[in-house]
């Protein structure tokens, strides 16, 4: 059985479908917590729920004990973990939280691997850990003691831990860097959910900065094609980027949103808030090299998609 956790999230859920439609038997481990709406969260597991091979426990990752008697009861073979508390501004103002989750959570479940014996574990970073670094694309072989949030430094210390683990105890460990990830259930306080929402409605957006700041955005199933992928390999440790190694600026993109949604953005123009880099641009010849990955989705057809499903589905209606 493979575990995910943040199975009911934006790329957890996704992954969940990708391992079903495969046959395979999944648990999925998600505290539904109110990061945004519960609701929403339980609604991404629809699809999965009437799978008879999917499990759903609600549950906290800092909850060793009860993490516990999920890994007694199951022969879990495989770890995918996504559970995180996520978003870069929000860790600014309460840091706490993301250390418990980000750093004690993702312990207890290397932890729980070396006791139950698990030798396959996929660690899902973030760009956000290359910072302020100014050489670009990003590499992985490029220095990174540059981060610029708390979210930022938990998951780098989530990939230090892994890196413990492995030489420790012999877990082979893929850590994935992800840039930016959009695409249906995608996170409604990210920028692509919240200006479509608004440029839809008529309401006005925030533009942080002159607009120059610039993103690799990435088509959440390039991200899941990448995670099933290294699931299959049988690396020892392993950090991968991956994104779609092409960028686009901020005010780009809100042109692109106008075209696509066809009304006018509304625009407020504040300043860049602490924490914001002023790019993420991913080197991705390692994954293409030990992944085969490369992305299918460019960010015009990846909105419009993104577009048709807002549509379907409305405000707080995901699926």
């Amino acid at each position: 059985m493979i575990l995910v956790t943040g199975g009911a999230g934006f790329i957890g859920s996704h992954v969940c479908d990708r391992l079903l439609a495969q046959g395979k038997k999944v648990i999925c481990v998600d505290n539904l917590n109110t990061y945004y709406d519960p609701k929403t969260k339980k609604k991404n597991l629809s699809y999965s729920l009437k799978n008879k091979n999917f499990k759903f426990y609600k549950l906290d990752i800092t909850h060793y004990n009860q993490l516990t008697k999920i890994f007694a009861k199951h022969k879990i073979t495989a770890i995918i973990h996504l559970a995180a508390r996520a978003g870069v501004r929000p860790s600014i103002s309460n840091p706490h939280i993301y250390e418990s989750v980000n750093i004690k959570g993702t312990l207890n479940l290397l932890d729980l691997a070396k006791k139950f014996g698990v030798k396959k574990f996929i660690f899902g970073s973030s760009s956000s850990i290359y910072g302020a670094n100014k050489k670009v694309p990003f590499s992985e072989t490029d220095s990174v003691n540059n981060q610029i949030s708390p979210y930022a430094v938990t998951k780098r210390a989530g990939e230090l831990f892994c890196k413990t683990y492995h030489e420790l105890y012999g877990i082979n460990i893929t850590a994935l860097r992800f840039f930016t990830v959009y695409g249906p259930r995608g996170r409604p306080e990210m920028a692509p959910y919240r200006f479509v929402d608004k440029i839809h409605r008529g309401l006005p957006i925030d533009m942080y900065g002159d607009g120059s700041s610039a993103r690799d955005y990435t088509y959440v199933s390039d991200i899941v094609d990448g995670i099933i992928v290294a699931l299959k390999k049988d690396f020892k440790f392993e950090i991968i980027n991956l994104g779609d190694s092409r960028i686009i600026k901020l005010k780009s993109f809100i042109e692109l949103i106008e075209r696509i949604v066809g009304k006018q953005a509304k625009i407020i123009h504040k300043d860049m808030p602490d924490g914001d880099v002023p790019i993420t641009y991913a080197d991705i010849s390692k994954a293409k090299k030990l992944l085969g990955y490369k992305p299918q989705v460019n960010i015009e057809d990846g909105m419009r998609k993104f577009y048709d499903w807002y549509k379907r589905f409305g405000v707080g209606k995901s699926l």
